[in-house]
């Protein structure tokens, strides 16, 4: 019996998703594919989830699409891009997405790893965009996430070129939170998660939408979104839950010192 190609593992209230395909680099089969597509869809309906942490098995966090596959003639390049399409069941996943990179992540794992909310690498994480080495472009939002998240500037060379781009290095761009040794990054994507579960619960799937809903628009339309959508969430908070949480957030603070 074959090892299926994603693996999740549940740590209370927050999913271990792992792409399972060692062997190949973890690399996104039409099977691989729509099993992220589902595993984020089943998550999005499970009430007991609230965070994600997603990862690769072996040395690899995800090389792309199966470029042995679609050499094949199994699928073509298009189809691979919009069917079962995991990239847009990720965004529908509610709450925070922490990317655990533990290698490559490369041209269509690159765009896997920028649909996540939050980066974690490992000192053995790089990245690249190897689309135009490939004579492909990118379907699943490298091209504008990337230049808005780096700069334009930045984006260019990594695009324009196909160079990998260490973890360190995508760390001081910007592009990764921190990097971490390898035997540290599970665990420290877990902590992470917990530290995020800490939040009143509306406000950790409710402030992921407000920031994401901004980062759509322009920053003045942004500024009405961020006014209609809190105004809207703040009226029904009670004056008697603000303070029973006052205590435990300067208390919280206090722990935090260094």
């Amino acid at each position: 019996m074959s090892e299926p190609v994603i693996l999740v593992e549940k740590h209370g209230e927050t999913a271990l998703v792992t792409l399972n395909r060692p062997h190949a680099m973890n690399a996104l089969s039409r099977d691989l594919r729509a099993a992220i597509a589902e595993t984020f869809d089943a998550l999005e309906a499970d009430p007991t989830v609230r965070v994600a942490v997603l990862t690769g098995a072996g040395k690899a966090f995800c090389a792309g699409l199966d470029l042995k596959e679609l050499g094949q003639g199994r699928d073509t390049v298009q189809s691979s891009v919009t069917t079962r399409d995991p990239v847009t069941s990720m965004s529908r996943f509610s709450g925070p997405i922490i990317g655990a990179i533990n290698g490559v992540a490369i041209t269509g794992g690159f765009e896997i790893a920028l649909a996540c909310d939050v980066l974690i690498c490992s000192t053995e994480a790089r990245f690249a965009d190897t689309h135009g080495r490939v004579g492909i472009l990118p379907g699943w939002g490298l091209s504008q996430k990337l230049s808005r998240t780096i700069g334009i500037y930045r984006a260019k060379e990594l695009s324009l070129t196909g160079n990998f781009l260490s973890a360190q290095q995508a760390a001081e761009w910007g592009l990764a939170n921190r990097v971490v040794p390898a035997a540290d990054l599970i665990p420290a994507s877990l902590k992470l998660a917990a530290d995020m579960l800490t939040l009143v619960p509306e406000c950790l799937s409710g402030y992921k939408h407000l920031i994401d809903a901004g980062y759509a628009e322009n920053f003045a339309d942004a500024l009405k979104t961020e006014l209609k959508i809190s105004g809207a969430a703040n009226k029904s908070v009670p004056s008697a839950a603000i303070e029973s949480r006052r205590e435990a957030i300067r208390q919280r603070g206090q722990t935090q010192k260094g």
